[in-house]
């Protein structure tokens, strides 16, 4: 099916750099797009054409409407749009106007940033757990600011588990909030990212916003907040059952974690790991997971995830095929049959060198 739609004034704009965006629209929408000299052709199937000449019309009712792009939020919303058939580009962008991240402007950079937002709208407990990148703290942090500035909720409390990444810092100087700021370092950053300075400033000092160890949550009834736990899968099961119970009336919780990456010291069995299996089928909460398609750091970092995920399953192959082959040397020698090299018992192995023989004496 071919169809040839009207230019609309800056339509150009829609193509991107390098027109990046119209051969994004061409793979993810499987149809042919061709600008010609009073026209733009659209060539496809009558479903992914109808599709494509959406998102024109709703890109040029958006520029009527005074709306703006900014930061690469098109490209980010054409991703989105091409990989969720449910999605229209004014959809996600009314959807970025009902909230207010402050001075940023945050929109979904996949479907599953997509569902995340719309589970911590819908839900009271979310959990966000998938590799490093993927946006699941800075999301949720943008969650608690908007509902902060709408003032849903009174305040935003951050939480964290104080362990090293696979080091030991020992002793640190100052007061106790110069000691556990290192660890939560990460939440500072999201929260200047999105606010003034100054206003981030007002917050902490006021207890607007509060950012703590995890350790200091025992006790405590939440009500009127906004509570993430980030690096969850640090949390031991005691911590994370403390946790999970703290959420009060008028409140939200956002659990975030990466399971492949637990620095827990002595192999403890990491709290969120149990909480995925104890709380699945616990009415009332969320579970988005993310993967390395959903990293919105370097491109290089997509690769590196997905490179370590491919060792790990090497790994567990070679170590299930040793696992295997010393159950059968271990069944072999229950038996009271040496094993051979090649895995056949020695005296089956002598038979055969014994017929061997004997067919090459006949002959």
């Amino acid at each position: 099916m071919k169809k040839s739609i009207g230019i609309s004034p800056n339509i150009e704009t829609l193509f991107g750099t390098r027109d990046e965006n119209v051969r994004l629209l061409e793979d993810g929408l499987n149809v042919t797009i061709n600008l010609r000299s009073n026209a733009i052709e659209l060539e496809g199937a009558a479903r992914d054409v109808a599709r494509a000449e959406q998102v024109f019309v709703d890109y040029e009712t958006l520029q009527r409407s005074g709306y703006s792009f900014n930061n690469g939020d098109l490209n980010s919303m054409l991703r989105v749009l091409t990989s969720d058939s449910s999605t229209t580009l004014r959809g996600l962008a009314d959807a970025g106007r009902q909230r207010s991240f402050g001075r940023r402007s945050v929109q979904p950079k996949s479907s599953n940033q997509r569902r995340y937002l719309e589970a911590i709208e819908k839900h009271d407990m979310v959990f966000g757990i998938g590799p490093a990148g993927t946006g699941k703290t800075y999301l949720a942090v943008a969650m608690a600011i908007s509902a902060l500035l709408a003032k849903r909720v009174n305040r935003i409390i951050l939480a964290r588990p104080a362990v090293e990444a696979g080091e030991r810092l020992g002793f640190l100087p100052g007061t106790l909030q110069d000691k556990i700021d290192p660890y939560l370092r990460p939440l500072y950053d999201a929260l200047y990212d999105m606010l003034d300075p100054e206003k981030v400033d007002r917050y902490l000092e006021k207890n607007v916003i509060e950012i703590a160890p995890i350790a200091f949550m025992r006790g405590r009834t939440l009500n009127d907040s906004f509570v993430i736990l980030d690096e969850a899968q640090n949390t031991t099961s005691e911590q994370m059952k403390m946790f999970v119970t703290r959420l009060g009336f008028n409140s939200k919780a956002v659990i975030t974690g990466d399971i492949t990456q637990i620095d827990l010291p002595n192999a403890r069995r990491s709290g969120l790991l149990e909480a995925i299996d104890v709380l699945k089928s616990v009415e009332g909460l969320a579970f988005v997971h993310f993967d390395e398609g959903d990293v919105v750091r370097h491109h290089l970092v997509q690769r590196i995830v997905r490179a370590y995920d491919e060792h790990k399953a090497r790994v567990a192959e070679e170590q299930m095929l040793l696992l295997t082959e010393a159950k059968n040397a271990e069944a072999a020698n229950a038996n009271g049959k040496p094993v051979a090299a090649n895995g056949k018992s020695a005296a089956n192995g002598a038979a055969s060198e014994q017929n061997t023989a004997s067919v090459d004496l006949n002959r």
